[in-house]
């Protein structure tokens, strides 16, 4: 029985780093943003942004590598439950924004 979410496909970023090594670069670069030190936006809280950003597209090796990251951060579980209430906030309201166009074009229609 094959899993879709399985920990070893991250054994496939090896083989795409050889397939694409100026994209995989480049994505890697932009990864590592999260993880900066030096940056306006302390650690923790790029951490908790990571993981909202990561609930709302429902990445389980990003929600993993980022929960873990988060409470290396200092990150407590009642910042991390307020956190997934935030991103579940917004992502209901761009579905209710999103109905609220449907009914524009509705009308248009």
């Amino acid at each position: 029985m094959s899993h879709y979410h399985d920990e070893k496909d991250m054994n496939f970023f090896q083989e795409m780093s050889e397939l694409s090594p100026l994209e995989f670069k480049a994505w890697l670069n932009l990864d590592r943003i999260v993880g900066r030190e030096d940056g306006h936006v302390p650690r923790k809280y790029r951490e908790l942004i990571a993981l909202a950003v990561a609930f709302t597209t429902q990445c389980p090796y990003c929600i993993e590598v980022h929960t873990k990251a988060a409470k290396l951060a200092g990150v407590s579980r009642e910042e991390l439950s307020e956190t997934t209430f935030l991103a579940a906030a917004l992502r209901a309201g761009g579905a209710a924004t999103h109905g609220a166009m449907a009914l524009k074009f509705y009308e248009q229609g």
